[in-house]
């Protein structure tokens, strides 16, 4: 380990300087001995010790579940799943009592009578540890997610995560060992996999619209400028910590996951390797610094070393296709998720909205817009789409996620993300910083599945098996 930490500091021009002094790390809040476990993780290639692409679980005809953290999405999630049949919620565990006890207010009508925990840090632990649960729902601050998601499913229950699953390489192979272990599903709720664009792409992908897809592009842009500075939006400013003890993409899976589904990523597909590239932050520490002067309680958070504006990553997959992903959450800029699919025949591009499609020099007209709706509209949409409208969460794309999820685990059928699809869409975040530490040279992307994205199936979104669940509304 000692050689290897020398001829990396050798490698990267440090030989004989301080690191506190002249390390091009220090910038990036990411310790050169952060970055060696990064390099070394990106290459390991265990063996796969069963495969939970396509793994069908035995059907569960009630899905009681657990919900650990009841904060902005949480509550939102616990309002979602109270509105499906077959849910029996179970328990509720957030720090805030205030938090756990709303939450019940909100579902208690439809009969719930879940067990409430907070007060302590490891109160999830007690939750996690029951018998009676099939679901534990992780909707905490990102350091939460995969210590949370492991130890449930070491005690024997499924797990749906929020977005990132993990924040290290490490943590990626944590769930997927754990996962193929355990033989428990591992599902990052990556709600935009449901949008109502990104589900007609993915179908008019799978029709052949866009031909042989070469290129697309994702992004996760949005102002949260005030909202990472607020002291109530971002419960203990956790979110504002990450802002400046990290770098790279941290937030890669909205933009990542919808093109993953339609490049069949992990199931035909994988990533070959990635380099990125981060601007300096011109927004985050200026605004620390304003708001320090003013306010005592924003003293810690100035003079940070800021996450820069504009992270922008570029990935080759193993077949030749390229992928672009951007993050930036401090710019004032209108949101996008850009959503270009580029392929030999036709192209698709959501943002700025509404969405386009094209097959030559101009756009489609509205009129040939919404035939192509008409003739490719996905059959989960057909089945659920204005249901889900009228519930919301996002214009619905939430609650076609938690709904088409507990369809699944009711039916004995497959979920639509895997623990490889949340190790693979979340390493992009690790694995920026690694490159953008090292003046862009590009980094090989782990293989999670071991192999067996060369002969896994595509994701089923022929809604052919299923969908007898209802909806409470």
């Amino acid at each position: 380990m000692e050689n290897t930490r020398r001829n990396f500091l050798k490698t990267a021009g440090l030989s004989g300087l301080s690191l506190v002094a002249a390390s091009p790390f220090a910038a990036y809040a990411t310790t050169p001995e952060e970055l060696e476990v990064i390099g070394e993780q990106a290459t390991r290639t265990p063996p796969q010790v069963f495969n939970m692409s396509g793994y069908a679980a035995p059907k569960l005809d009630v899905v009681r579940i657990g919900f650990v953290g009841i904060g902005n999405r949480g509550m939102g999630a616990v309002e979602r799943m109270n509105k499906i049949e077959g849910v029996e919620i179970k328990a509720l565990c957030d720090l805030r009592p205030e938090r756990v006890n709303l939450a019940l207010k909100k579902i208690e009508a439809n009969g719930h009578r879940p067990q409430l925990y907070s007060g302590s840090a490891d109160a999830w632990k007690k939750l996690c540890e029951r018998t009676d649960l099939d679901l534990i729902y992780i909707v905490t601050p990102w350091a939460l997610h995969t210590p949370i998601a492991v130890f449930s499913m070491n005690h024997g229950k499924h797990v749906c995560v929020e977005v990132p699953a993990a924040k290290t390489l490490e943590e990626c192979w944590q769930l997927v060992e754990t996962s193929e272990r355990t033989k428990k599903h591992c599902m990052m709720t990556e709600n935009c996999c449901y949008d109502f664009t990104e589900l007609l792409t993915l179908n008019m992908a799978r029709h052949g619209f866009f031909g042989e897809i070469a290129h697309c592009e994702g992004a996760y842009i949005h102002n949260l400028q005030e909202l990472v500075f607020s002291k109530e939006h971002f419960y203990q400013m956790w979110e504002l910590d990450e802002m400046y003890k990290r770098t790279g993409n941290l937030y890669p899976t909205h933009g990542l996951g919808p093109i993953c589904q339609v490049l069949n990523i992990n199931r035909g597909d994988q990533m070959d390797y990635l380099v990125s590239m981060s601007s300096n932050d011109f927004v985050l520490g200026n605004m620390a610094k304003e708001l320090a002067a003013k306010d005592d309680f924003y003293k810690p958070y100035a003079g940070k070393p800021y996450n820069g504006n504009m992270s922008t990553t570029t990935i080759r997959t193993k077949k030749g296709k390229t992928i672009m992903v951007q993050y930036d959450v401090s710019s004032p800029r209108p949101y996008s998720r850009i959503q270009l699919v580029s392929g030999t025949k036709g192209v698709a591009l959501k943002y700025p909205e509404p969405a386009r499609y094209s097959t030559g020099h101009e756009w489609m007209s509205e009129k040939e817009i919404k035939a192509l709706e008409e003739k490719y509209m996905p059959p989960i949409v057909k089945k659920m789409g204005e249901v889900a409208k009228n519930v919301g969460g996002h214009g619905g794309m939430d609650f076609l996620m938690d709904w088409r999820t507990i369809d699944c685990l009711r039916n004995g059928l497959p979920l639509d993300q895997d623990v490889y699809d949340a190790a693979l869409w979340s390493s992009a975040g690790p694995l920026s910083a690694w490159s953008v530490a090292h003046r862009s040279n590009s980094i090989d992307v782990p293989d999670f599945t071991g192999g067996s994205w060369q002969k896994n199936t595509p994701v089923d979104i022929s809604m052919t098996k299923g969908g007898n669940t209802q909806a409470k509304v």
